[in-house]
């Protein structure tokens, strides 16, 4: 004897719900595994702690990491270049010029820099420094 259950003439259906569940799962789980791998294009540096007021205009940061090497714009760049690209950016529009030195760089290489920036005509020198 056989019997029936009613099921044996239906045909399979795919459940859009639970299927739309996954995919919003794959796609979140993505964004955020994108977002965790950026990469931020900046050159570390430790900078020493003073007291200061911040600066709310436009600023051109020079980077001296502590191989006590120049950066600006995070492009590396030699001293003679980075004094000419500074000084001809402030003569198109006032700005701000900021030294973020590293800590452990050479004191007589951002002295120098500072030197430089004034002889060239930049009015306006400072070294970027952590707040207490």
């Amino acid at each position: 004897m056989r019997l029936t259950t009613g099921y044996e003439y239906k045909k399979a259906r795919i459940e859009l719900i639970p299927l739309l569940d996954v995919v919003f799962l794959l796609l979140v789980f993505f964004i955020y595994a994108i977002l965790s791998m950026s990469v931020h294009q900046g050159v570390r540096v430790t900078l020493p702690v003073a007291s200061g007021e911040a600066q709310q205009k436009t600023i051109v940061r020079i980077v001296l990491d502590a191989k006590n090497t120049l950066a600006l714009d995070g492009m590396p760049c030699n001293m003679n270049d980075c004094v000419k690209r500074v000084a001809e950016r402030v003569r198109r529009a006032p700005c701000a010029v900021l030294i973020c030195g590293d800590r452990q760089a050479e004191l007589g290489i951002g002295i120098e820099l500072l030197s430089r920036l004034r002889t060239a005509g930049v009015p306006s020198v400072a070294f970027e420094v952590q707040s207490r």
